[in-house]
């Protein structure tokens, strides 16, 4: 198999749909063969934080940014569209209008 360099990309998301979204694409992932080699890990960055819940303090997890899903992959070929065309996806960060994604800078992932 060919060694081709993965990048970091943001999928933007409905709001309240990052799972979903996530799901989804680890399923396209494990179904198709040439994504399996192409797309490392999708994450959806969580914050705990706590909840006082009748007198107890609980601890719940949120989207840290709503509406975004992160992913390590290489997009080369259909994948960038198999993705865009997934429920609940709207497209890729910073993507204009009909191209592809543009990749996010390993320093701001810190």
């Amino acid at each position: 198999a060919e060694v081709t360099a993965k990048k970091w990309y943001v999928v933007r998301a409905i709001s309240g749909k990052e799972k979903k979204v996530k799901e989804l694409i680890e399923l396209e992932v494990g179904r198709s063969k040439g994504m399996k080699d192409r797309i490392a890990q999708v994450l959806i960055p969580m914050e705990k934080f706590y909840q006082i819940r009748d007198g107890k303090k609980v601890s719940k997890e949120r989207s840290f940014f709503p509406g975004y899903v992160l992913m390590e992959a290489d997009l080369t070929g259909e994948i960038a569209h198999s993705i865009k065309n997934l429920p609940n996806v709207i497209g890729f960060l910073g993507a204009e209008k009909g191209a592809g994604a543009s990749q996010l800078l390993a320093a701001s992932l810190q």
